[in-house]
């Protein structure tokens, strides 16, 4: 499927967890030191995506409290500076933290903290992105992520897909995860639709992609654009505001992350489709690892990336269809959260309640 190698690696993650409950159960930690040998770091790339701050930390924040009663996760949003990052990696391993779950800005870059934090005794599980050399990685599995944003732009445009230009607007180059994303929306896209006709990155910046989709308007030509890939809802955001600027309506738009305003505009019928990677799978997976790093617990993990063991989940398309099923059925959002007043005939049409 994507680069990585993979082999099933044996053993039960229900036993390391309550291992580590035992262990953390104590004041000592189970042997561990007080203070910051019961700190668990968990480091976000960045908040122009809402998910980080909305789902993932506080995800993250109750599995460690779950498993470890006595365990404090340390947080640090970067906002996408890659010094900031470094800045607070380092002031973590200063501080005495051994275990670090890192959502990496550049994750070339933090290939080189985790080598030297190794050196000091220092866990790292890589949250989200894949760090070389991390001693776990835990993500959904992103080619699968860019294929089915790839198939749900195809579905949408149906018998028009043969004919439409495409526009795709991509995630950040520094970050891999956005080049699994583009990769496997390529294999979707590539040779199904009539032409890709205008590819840039987004930088994972709405104001970004809404410039580079009016750039779009102006090479492709007002009415010639069939269908926008977006990489993520943030994105799609300014996508979808450069769209209506330019009096374009009606053409497949897609996104990624399931943000609350992504599935607003889903419902409106703005936006065609998310992808849905639930944080309930993801946070509470890295925090398992993370804490059996921390008592010595062996990681069990389900696949070897790259050298490191890792969990790779299944993400889900969520559009008009499904939103009740997903976002809502799984308390991610309550209805209250997507159904503003605004959209009230709408929810009721799409039996969100």
């Amino acid at each position: 499927m994507n680069a990585t190698t993979r082999r099933v690696v044996t053993g039960t993650a229900a036993v390391s967890m309550a291992l580590a409950l035992s262990a953390c159960g104590t004041a000592d930690g189970g042997g561990q030191d007080e203070g910051s040998s019961t700190k668990i770091g968990l480091l976000l790339p960045e908040n122009k995506a809402a998910r980080y701050e909305a789902l993932d930390k506080p995800q993250f924040e109750r599995a460690v409290k779950r498993a470890c009663m006595d365990c404090e996760v340390v947080y640090g949003n970067a906002a996408s500076d890659v010094v900031k990052q470094k800045q607070q990696f380092d002031q973590l391993v200063a501080d005495g933290v051994k275990v670090i779950a890192l959502a990496s800005v550049d994750a070339a870059k933090a290939a080189g903290w985790v080598a030297e934090a190794k050196g000091k005794g220092v866990k790292v599980v890589a949250y989200d992105r894949a760090i070389q050399g991390a001693d776990a990685y835990v993500s959904h599995d992103n080619y699968k992520v860019g294929e089915l944003q790839g198939e749900a732009l195809l579905a949408a445009l149906g018998d028009k897909a043969a004919s439409a230009r495409v526009v795709m607007i991509n995630g950040d180059e520094k970050d891999p995860n956005a080049a699994l994303f583009k990769k496997g929306a390529h294999m979707a896209l590539d040779d199904r639709v009539g032409k890709i006709a205008y590819e840039a990155s987004g930088e994972w910046d709405p104001k970004v992609a809404g410039e580079k989709m009016t750039a779009a308007v102006s090479s492709v030509g007002k009415d010639k654009i069939g269908a926008v890939y977006s990489a993520n809802d943030g994105m799609a955001g300014g996508i979808v505001t450069s769209l209506e600027n330019a009096g374009i309506k009606g053409i497949p738009v897609g996104g990624q992350d399931a943000e609350v305003a992504g599935i607003q505009r889903i419902v409106a019928g703005t936006q065609t489709f998310t992808i849905y990677k639930s944080p309930l799978d993801l946070a509470p997976k890295a925090a398992e690892f993370a804490v059996d790093l921390l008592m010595g617990v062996p990681v069990h993990a389900q696949t070897m990336t790259d050298g490191v063991p890792s969990n790779l989940l299944d993400p889900v398309v969520v559009d008009r269809t499904n939103i009740q099923s997903t976002v809502i059925k799984d308390g991610i959002y309550k209805a209250a959260d997507i159904c503003t007043a605004d959209l009230a005939a709408e929810c009721a049409e799409l039996g969100i309640e």
